[in-house]
């Protein structure tokens, strides 16, 4: 697993003018692979590339761009075990997290868009008419969606297959070509997937992948003037700088980025469900997600049992490698990040929050762990409760009744994914319906895959999964003529 991957540009792989650089197993602390660094000409090579095609591939009709992403689905859940070990390896992620929500995540995306239904195409074709013109009658119209053209799509590192899987996919569906600039902590999984779209009959410069560690990359990725469009994930500062790019030209952005969910828990709550809830915080990804529940609000009826009963199940969750079929809490990604999550719960212990449990480095040889990790004690206007830590840590903060429950909830820059927990369902949606956030989860932290997704303030612009991406990837033309 130590070789020299090349860069995927214009259908050829190419040797990388900036060398190879080490992609590091956060587990073991061994080398995976050398990851290749991109020249910007290259980058601006992969975009120019991306741009001849698009012409002839947004002309291909949907059924056959349908067929190749169906072969491209098949290839990758055929080499499920191949991949997964591979993005286990780079992310830390546990082996079953790696093959059913990484690597079988992708797959099932990229199948679900070779499935596209004809009743749920974006605008499909149509007559309207527009209202009177004089005494010649109507205007008649057609409304019709066009690919947007080149999108370069930026990954994020806490999972390089589902991620990338759910910007390629839809993009190529409607008719857009791509250039993906993968996370560079964990880029050899992508070039993977983008091995099997050619494999499967993707033409040359549809797909290409450029990685790199220096910022140089994806600045050329996003500025060239070759793209139409950057679909980004990732932090809220570094989608800030991609904005700021793309203001510039008017380019079209989909960026979905911080999140501090807040759970809002009540005192008729089922306690047994909001713990495994929030729980995951501390497990799936060791945290590393932008969907957790890290932000507990805890009705005082309620809150000191929470607390007691979040402590008890951290403490019973095994940290350790996640080759091991038991080991539920596996690293974060980096020694670096690392670092960053022990500093935040240093900082929430000089605020004033209490650290029930956690808050030490496990006794392991190798590998970049944090322990699951409660406070308790909080106010919302600590750092450690309103910063995004991308942790397995979770902050508890007291509330009084529902007004005050809901005013906690929305004070934050974030507004990506909520949760409520409470027994009176028409109170739960009644909150639900009052929090400013993307998405609201009631009585559970699970996700519809075709529901809309995305954030409220500084957690991102835009909407994509399921037929919500569709029209995220194309643009509304409409055509008249006289009635």
């Amino acid at each position: 697993m130590t070789a020299r991957q090349p860069l995927f540009v214009g259908g050829s792989w190419v040797e990388p003018d900036g060398g190879h650089y080490e992609v590091t197993d956060p587990a073991s602390e061994e080398t995976v692979g050398w990851a290749p660094e991109a020249s910007r000409d290259q980058v601006l090579a992969a975009c120019a590339a991306a741009r001849e095609a698009f012409g002839p591939w947004s002309r291909t009709a949907p059924e056959e761009r349908a067929a190749i992403l169906g072969r491209a689905a098949g290839i990758i859940a055929a080499r499920l075990k191949e991949y997964a070990s591979l993005a286990g390896a780079e992310t830390g992620a546990t082996l079953g997290t790696a093959r059913a929500l990484q690597v079988g995540v992708a797959a099932a995306r990229f199948r679900r868009y070779a499935r596209v239904e004809p009743a749920e195409w974006p605008i499909p074709p149509q007559i309207n008419e527009a209202g009177p013109m004089g005494k010649a009658g109507v205007m008649g119209a057609l409304a019709v969606r066009q690919p947007v053209g080149v999108v370069t799509c930026v990954t994020s590192y806490n999972n390089p297959w589902a991620n990338p899987a759910g910007k390629v996919a839809p993009a190529l569906a409607m008719g857009n070509t791509v250039v993906v600039k993968p996370a560079p902590q964990d880029p050899l999984s992508v070039y993977r997937m983008a091995q099997a779209l050619e494999e499967a009959g993707v033409p040359p410069g549809v797909v290409n992948v450029v990685s790199g560690r220096q910022t140089g990359v994806g600045e050329a990725a996003v500025a060239s003037p070759d793209v139409d469009m950057v679909s980004f994930t990732g932090s809220t500062a570094v989608g800030q700088r991609i904005a700021e790019v793309c203001g510039r030209d008017m380019k079209r952005q989909l960026m979905e980025l911080g999140g501090k969910g807040a759970a809002v828990v009540f005192d008729d709550a089922d306690l047994r469900s909001a713990v495994a809830g929030i729980g995951t915080t501390f497990s799936f990804y060791s945290g590393q997600i932008c969907t957790a529940p890290t932000r507990v609000l805890a009705h005082r009826g309620i809150h000191d049992r929470l607390v007691e009963q979040l402590a008890a199940y951290a403490d019973r969750l095994k940290v350790g490698d996640p080759r091991e079929p038991d080991t539920v809490v596996g690293p974060v990604i980096s020694a670096a990040h690392r670092d960053r999550v022990e500093s935040y719960v240093e900082l929430g212990r000089k605020e004033g929050a209490v650290v029930v449990t956690g808050g030490e480095r496990p006794d392991l040889s190798a590998g970049f762990y944090v322990a699951p990790t409660l406070l308790a004690d909080c106010t919302n206007d600590m750092r450690a409760v309103r910063e995004e830590i991308f942790g397995p840590v979770v902050a508890v903060v007291p509330f009084d009744d529902e007004e005050e429950g809901i005013a906690l909830a929305n004070d934050t820059d974030y507004g990506l994914i909520d949760y409520v927990w409470s027994g009176d369902v028409a109170r739960a949606f009644r909150v639900a319906r009052r929090l400013r956030a993307g998405g609201v989860g009631v009585n559970t932290v699970g996700r519809n895959m075709e529901a809309p997704f995305g954030g409220f303030k500084k957690s991102g612009v835009g909407r994509d999964v399921g037929s919500y991406a569709l029209h995220a990837y194309s643009e509304v033309q409409t055509i008249v003529w006289p009635g």
